[in-house]
């Protein structure tokens, strides 16, 4: 607050120097009186006995939970844990076989490499179905 004050005051033209041996108040009268000013109105400002208003109390709730959300990362379900596991495995494992440097390319081989797996693997399934009912 009194930084913000002492800014205001450098700007208005104001000396704040403070007293060495009062180090609370202003060498030159007229900044000490601004700074009660000052002072007076934000105390004016703000609600009787320091209660805070509903949108107050609801405003510093929402602070408070996005700032446990920020610190605690998501939890993840055992079933989506794996599937990621196993994803970063098969990425890693592509990019290990490429052994080159080359970037965006690489990049898109993998990706495409991954897509036609996925695509087999969903195919897989549906033609030992075909193949079941044909031997059955």
């Amino acid at each position: 607050m009194r930084t913000a004050f002492e800014a205001w005051a450098q700007r208005d033209g104001h000396i704040v120097r403070r007293r060495e041996d009062k180090p609370d108040e202003y060498l030159v009268f007229e900044t000490q009186r601004r700074w009660v000013i000052w002072q007076a109105a934000l105390e004016h400002g703000k609600p009787p006995g320091g209660r805070k208003t509903a949108a107050q109390k609801e405003a510093a709730a929402a602070e408070k939970r996005a700032a446990v959300a920020l610190q605690r990362p998501p939890e993840i379900n055992p079933d989506e844990a794996a599937v990621r596991n196993q994803v970063l495995n098969e990425v890693l494992d592509a990019f290990s076989t490429l052994g080159g440097e080359r970037g965006m390319d690489d990049i898109l081989k993998v990706v495409q490499g991954l897509k036609k797996k996925q695509q087999e693997q969903a195919d897989a399934p549906v033609a030992s179905k075909v193949m079941d009912r044909h031997n059955a």
